[in-house]
């Protein structure tokens, strides 16, 4: 796809491949290798692909997949993730949601990705297990500020999420975000909702948010549920930023063993992936929006993978719907 729009704009992409996660675990007994690090530090976007896998899939084992992507995100300092959620009209009744409850949904989550529980100290006995989270008030500033810029360019409302009845990190997390949006950006509307509230109310009323702001572990659930206003998993995209422009783009899906191997795997949040690479990191608007248009009309056209086809619809294989992405590109 890079090379695609790279021949048809004009650009010309150095292009490398190093191994993270599950692979690189077999091949250098590490997830994330010095090699695969230094090659991301120098570059100016980084595209990343599914870690895991049932080889490794022991939560137990000292060694997995996910560590690797974890400490890529820390190392590379890439601390706002974006993970917008579009409703193409063609794919609402792949949804499992009503489609009346569709209409008008267009939101962006921006989750907390280097803080939080995922990266706090972890311990274990026979009988007891813990797991620290702790926020800081620049984490959770920084990350406040992001999400407060993207819904000024938006329609001006950002949704804070917490657990504020319950945890002091997110008692903290309110105290700041109120803060920042009144010193910074009064013109924003600003709403906390608790993130069981929030679970309920992206399923029952999605259309009513905007931009949703919040703590890393919340964020990484509350997205995979919303995924399913999309129609799949398989078609959401995810860009993770830090203070310059070099970024981390994937998307939000896994590694889907149970299809690994078949050719029928959801390309779309892939490629739209890089639709946020050209934007973000490069700075290609262009291309960016040639891409989201290619993915677009390649939806209105009736074009689906597996996930998305209804009972007698045709299916196209990854290779084939990327394929047709890449003609409409033109």
């Amino acid at each position: 796809m890079l090379e695609h729009v790279g021949s048809t704009g004009g650009h010309r992409f150095n292009l490398a491949e190093h191994l993270l996660g599950g692979a690189a675990i077999d091949a250098a007994g590490q997830p994330c290798p010095d090699d695969t690090l230094a090659c991301c530090r120098e570059s100016d976007a980084i595209m990343v692909g599914a870690v895991g896998g049932p080889k490794w899939s022991d939560p137990k084992a000292p060694v997995r997949p996910e560590q690797g992507l974890l400490a890529l995100r820390a190392e590379l300092g890439v601390f706002a993730n974006l993970r917008p959620v579009r409703i193409y009209a063609e794919l609402a009744a792949s949804s499992p949601i009503r489609e009346d409850r569709l209409q008008g949904v267009d939101l962006v989550v921006v989750r907390e990705l280097t803080g939080g529980i995922y990266f706090g100290d972890k311990n274990r006995s026979e009988d007891t297990a813990s797991d620290l989270c702790t926020y800081h008030r620049y984490e959770i500033e920084r990350i406040v500020r992001v999400a407060a810029k993207l819904a000024q360019s938006r329609n001006g409302a950002l949704c804070s999420v917490d657990k504020a009845n319950v945890l002091e990190t997110s008692r903290l997390w309110r105290d700041v975000c109120s803060g920042i949006v009144a010193g910074e950006f009064s013109d924003l509307t600003l709403e906390h909702m608790l993130v069981d509230a929030a679970a309920m109310h992206l399923i029952n009323r999605p259309a009513d948010f905007d931009v949703i702001v919040t703590e890393n572990m919340f964020g990484d659930i509350l997205t995979d549920e919303a995924s399913m206003l999309a129609g799949s998993l398989g078609m959401l995209p995810s860009a993770s930023l830090g203070d310059s422009s070099r970024g981390l783009f994937e998307p939000i899906h896994g590694s889907a063993p149970d299809i690994a191997g078949q050719g029928i795997a959801n390309p779309c949040g892939m490629i739209a992936s890089v639709a946020m690479l050209l934007r973000y990191s490069l700075g290609l608007e262009e291309e960016a929006t040639r891409v989201e248009s290619a993915l677009q009309g390649v939806i209105t056209s009736g074009a689906r993978t597996a996930d998305l086809a209804a009972a007698g619809e045709t299916v196209l294989s990854t290779s084939q719907m990327t394929d047709a992405i890449i003609r409409q590109l033109g």
